[in-house]
């Protein structure tokens, strides 16, 4: 069974990402722009109308209009991840949480790297915003699109009051998966 996959490079202020989506949903987000290699059964199409509403939500959050998106997702991963994946959906806004509070919301408290790692897998991110977990001191940690994107984009959502060079983020505890 094939799967035909739809995708578009967009232009945002922290660099071109590479959108993607099935007739379900946004099944990819690439923040340096590349087109991942296709899996078995994959057909890659280049269509910028099959993105128009993934597009247009992703600009309205970078002139900071939208502070939630609202869009189907399609994306893969193992039950775990996908926990994991929800439980970021859960960060609000301007807020952030550290790898361990993330753990403890997936009631894995003591699986925080596990949790580094599905926020790794993340395959849409900003969309499901990994940008906002942070160290448990408060310091930046790993992104996908680098340290500089992340900062940029907990700036954006008013979620780091920087001086110098020192995040000062906003927390707030992830609700726990019930």
């Amino acid at each position: 069974m094939s799967r035909t996959i739809y995708y578009a490079r967009v232009q945002v202020p922290v660099g071109e990402f590479l959108i993607a989506a099935t007739e379900k949903g946004l099944c990819h987000l690439q923040l340096d722009g590349t087109l991942p290699a296709p899996g078995d059964g994959e057909l890659w199409l280049e269509s910028r109308a099959h993105l128009q509403e993934y597009e247009s939500q992703l600009q309205a959050y970078f002139r900071g209009e939208l502070r939630e998106f609202h869009c189907e997702l399609d994306v893969r991963g193992t039950p775990f991840q996908k926990q994991c994946w929800e439980a970021l959906r859960r960060i609000p806004y301007g807020t952030t949480c550290s790898y361990a509070e993330l753990a403890r919301a997936v009631g894995r408290p003591r699986a925080f790297r596990a949790v580094g790692q599905a926020n790794h897998q993340n395959p849409v991110a900003i969309i499901i915003p990994c940008h906002r977990v942070i160290g448990a001191d408060g310091s930046l940690t790993g992104y996908g699109g680098g340290l500089k994107m992340k900062q940029e984009l907990l700036r954006l959502e008013g979620a780091a009051a920087l001086q110098g060079d020192l995040p000062f983020p906003k927390r707030r505890q992830v609700a726990a998966s019930r």
